[in-house]
């Protein structure tokens, strides 16, 4: 067992500042269940949040248990007739579409209402990779309060980091689901923080395309969207270096397109300058990490080599500008590997290196035969060339060579302050008991089975109109 004390305070090291720390979290969240075989499992962030606890990382910040987005927060950004969706849906309208299949026995009252259904789902994307699960909006719900909630935290100057493992669901589109995501919390609490901040920077280090958020803010400078990724034959399709924003968002969309075996050391060469000159340039007022941990080493749907001290490292970063940030999960299929990133990365943002050698925890198996937390890159071949890496910096850079400076905004009223009732969790202070689920495994497949990648290409969906953008209150 990990002692309270143990870990070895950073305070005093190149970014020895103190952070407060707002860490939101709903217990009930690894009860959601996509279906047997699918790859995403929300039981990671339990396990997450479990390792948490036996590091007692938890005492090092406040916890919050977040209250649900309602259908009115959740429309700021997606449209009406899919939230009535979404709010609607559940296990047995899929059902009673199956059973009224061609063939069956029914009348032409139900044939009718089976065929608009049916329209629906295919119109909202729902199906196969977004499946309809018991507590569908509920999780929505769920995921979208904590991101909401920690935007809140950040505009009253209440917490310097705040924290939803939950969030991060970067594919959701304004009117469908999308790669597993039904709910963009991430648009959800960039609105939220463009209340209060004039410009707000978004970092995306899923191996998938960030295209969801990119899209919601495709046409203004209020917001710039920076997406590392995997490009070529990937799931979404999108992403290309030469897709920088349109309109007034003209070079604030920036795209990092990149090959497998995707390492550390090339990571962070180019992370580091580009992000190094973003800061320099844009100087945002708050900034929103997302991190996807699909980008590690051995991860079931990703192709990429980071450990997870290097994975880590885009957090440790951006945590030394002591800007204002916003810190969400996202992908990340072995979810063991899962576990292990964001509890280090929790670790990171208190500012505290815990001890590698895994403390016993309800979900001690998981993480064998070395109970570490940290693992060991594969052994497999960096497709991304030294070259190859130096024109995409210097390209990058090149765009960012041609924004405004700083730019600022039309002066007007600010929209209403949200302010959600925050109930304190009072167990969370507590190892949580161990939980079984008795639906399915909740286990990652083996490692050396075949990489399932069943997410089919978006559709083109609306860009947020600058309109609903809310506009700052305080002019530069």
């Amino acid at each position: 067992m990990a002692n309270p004390n143990s870990g070895a305070s950073l305070v005093g090291g190149p970014d020895g500042t103190k952070r407060r720390v707002s860490y939101f979290y709903e217990p009930t969240i690894g009860d959601y269940y996509y279906g047997q075989g699918h790859p995403m499992k929300p039981h990671r962030i339990r396990m997450a949040h479990n390792l948490v606890v036996h590091y007692y990382l938890h005492r090092r910040m406040e916890i919050s248990r977040p209250f649900p987005a309602s259908a009115t927060d959740i429309r700021r950004f997606h449209s009406n007739d899919y939230v009535d969706f979404l709010s609607s849906v559940s296990p047995e309208t899929v059902a009673a579409l199956s059973s009224s299949a061609p063939g069956s026995a029914q009348d032409s009252t139900s044939s009718s209402a089976a065929g608009s259904s049916a329209r629906q789902f295919r119109r909202f994307n729902v199906g196969e990779d977004c499946p309809v699960f018991d507590g569908l909006f509920e999780f929505c719900q769920a995921s979208a309060g904590g991101s909401l909630g920690a935007a809140v935290k950040l505009n009253r100057g209440d917490a310097d980091i705040a924290i939803n493992w939950a969030g991060g669901l970067h594919h959701a589109k304004k009117g469908e689901a999308s790669g597993f995501c039904y709910v963009n919390d991430i648009v959800l609490g960039i609105l939220e923080l463009l209340k209060y901040h004039q410009r707000v920077l978004y970092v995306d280090i899923d191996i998938h395309h960030g295209d969801g958020v990119e899209e919601a803010f495709y046409t203004t400078n209020r917001v710039m969207t920076v997406s590392f990724h995997k490009f070529g034959d990937f799931f979404p399709g999108s992403g290309h270096i030469k897709d920088t924003g349109y309109g007034q968002g003209k070079y604030y969309a920036l795209n990092v397109p990149l090959n497998d075996g995707m390492d550390d050391d090339s990571f962070r060469g180019l992370f580091r300058p580009i992000i190094q000159k973003v800061m320099e340039v844009y100087q945002p007022n708050a900034v929103v990490l997302q991190c996807g941990a699909d980008s590690l080493s051995g991860d079931r749907l990703g192709c990429f080599n980071l450990s997870v001290r290097g994975h880590a490292d885009c957090l440790r970063f951006l945590r030394s500008f002591n800007v204002p940030l916003m810190v969400l999960g996202g992908g990340g299929y072995t979810i063991r590997n899962v576990a292990r990133c964001w509890c280090y990365e929790t670790a990171v943002a208190v500012g505290v290196e815990p001890e590698n050698k895994l403390p016993y925890n309800e979900y001690y198996e998981y993480f064998g035969p070395d109970y570490t937390l940290h693992i060991e890159p594969k052994n497999m071949e960096n497709q991304n060339s030294i070259k190859d890496l130096e024109k995409i910096r210097n390209a990058l850079l090149e765009h960012l060579s041609k924004i405004e400076h700083a730019p600022s905004v039309q002066f007007q009223e600010r929209p209403p302050a949200t302010d959600p009732p925050e109930e304190e969790d009072e167990a969370m202070d507590c190892r949580p008991a161990p939980r079984i689920w008795n639906g399915g495994c909740y286990d990652s497949d083996p490692e050396e089975d075949q990489k399932s990648q069943n997410e089919d290409s978006n559709m083109e969906s609306d860009s947020l109109a600058d309109s609903e953008i809310p506009q700052n209150h305080n002019d530069t």
